[in-house]
């Protein structure tokens, strides 16, 4: 029997036909860079978070950057961070002067704990970077005060969790407590500018050196420049702006989120209800009530077969991710981690996107569930 074509792919961007009218007007206006388009993009993301402020930029990665050195992170400062990631986010810390220091991940989510965070300071420790994987808010528990009493940010990469709950707020919205997060609008992510990030920063002094940072350190619009025969380079900066088009796309998606809100949490609990009773089969909880999942993993025995065995058969299986800690590029920070390693060796992604039916999903667990067992 065929496969459906939407369990070939692992994820891909869900598109609700308005993008296109958006990315052509825009196209239209001739004007590319940062402009009017972004801006009301920042604003109407700021206002679906119940935030203050967002400040768009080119990536998720650049978010995390800028994030770091709006923060004051640099040289000789260690920042902690799960080794379960995908490479941006250390290399986002690398990039800022600093130290990544890996820590332990919770087998059951993925994601950092208070325990393991703890474990993991230093008195060089200056920044805390938790990744939402899946989507799935991160409590750090009895780490949070020993972290404000050192002074230590928590910078969230938050990349996976556009529209998830951390509580009562939505994730982003305790900038109060101290806590900068940023968000990638990529791809495949919940919602997609096909490229872009978000920082929510904590203040609005913080918000305008942010914008300096993306922005090459220009203070003066691009419409002021135009109008003037010159412009002040006030401080360090970087070309990170969000481009236009891209906010266009993104405008398009955040008009219609409140589908993404309902498919994607309910295309996850169809897994989970398919997936139960499968002997070895662990899935990954995302705390669904509160989370818009950006993914669905499950630990499975023998990983490498079963992932070749789907594979071979068409089903788009992912792994998310391989351990950074053990990457070549990050060897000078290595350091034994064998929970993670052992998580990492039993992951596998399935495939996960609005545009899968219960169908689909039947037809991807009733392979696994024979791939397992062979």
């Amino acid at each position: 029997m065929a496969l459906p074509a939407a369990v070939r792919v692992n994820a891909r961007p869900y598109l609700h036909g308005s993008e296109a009218d958006a990315f052509v007007e825009a196209l239209n206006q001739g004007q590319y860079g940062h402009g009017p388009i972004t801006e009301a993009f920042e604003r109407e993301v700021a206002a679906y978070l119940h935030v203050p402020d967002v400040v768009a930029v080119e990536s998720g990665t650049a978010a995390l950057h800028l994030a770091l050195l709006a923060a004051g992170i640099g040289d000789g400062d260690e920042v902690v961070v799960p080794s379960l990631t995908f490479a941006a986010s250390v290399q986002a810390i690398v990039a800022a002067g600093a130290r990544p220091r890996f820590a332990e991940i919770d087998p059951a989510t993925l994601c950092l704990s208070g325990s393991s965070v703890l474990e993991a300071l230093t008195p060089d420790t200056r920044a805390v970077m938790p990744v939402l994987y899946g989507g799935r808010a991160v409590d750090l528990g009895a780490a949070v005060p020993v972290l404000a009493e050192r002074g230590i940010v928590v910078i969230e990469d938050a990349a996976q969790a556009f529209g998830s709950w951390h509580g009562d707020r939505k994730v982003s919205a305790h900038a109060e407590h101290g806590t900068l997060t940023c968000f990638s609008f990529g791809p495949i992510k919940n919602l997609t500018c096909g490229q872009g990030g978000g920082i929510v920063p904590r203040s609005p002094e913080e918000a305008e050196q942010v914008r300096l940072l993306r922005m090459l350190g220009i203070r003066q619009s691009q419409a002021d420049r135009i109008r003037s025969t010159t412009y002040r380079v006030d401080s360090f900066g970087l070309r990170y702006p969000m481009s236009a088009l891209n906010a266009a796309i993104g405008r398009a998606q955040l008009a219609r989120f409140d589908q993404i809100e309902v498919s994607r949490p309910q295309l996850w609990r169809t897994y989970r209800d398919a997936l139960a009773g499968i002997d070895g089969v662990v899935l990954v909880d995302v705390d669904i009530e509160r989370t818009v999942p950006f993914n669905c993993v499950v630990r499975v025995p023998h990983r490498d077969q079963v992932f070749a065995d789907l594979q071979a058969q068409g089903i788009g299986v992912g792994v998310h991710y391989p351990p950074n800690h053990v990457q070549s590029a990050f060897a000078p920070w290595h350091r034994p981690l064998p929970v993670t390693e052992q998580t990492a060796a039993e992951i596998l992604s399935l495939p996960f996107h609005p545009d899968m039916t219960e169908r689909d999903v039947r037809a991807v667990v009733d392979l696994l569930r024979a791939a397992v067992t062979r």
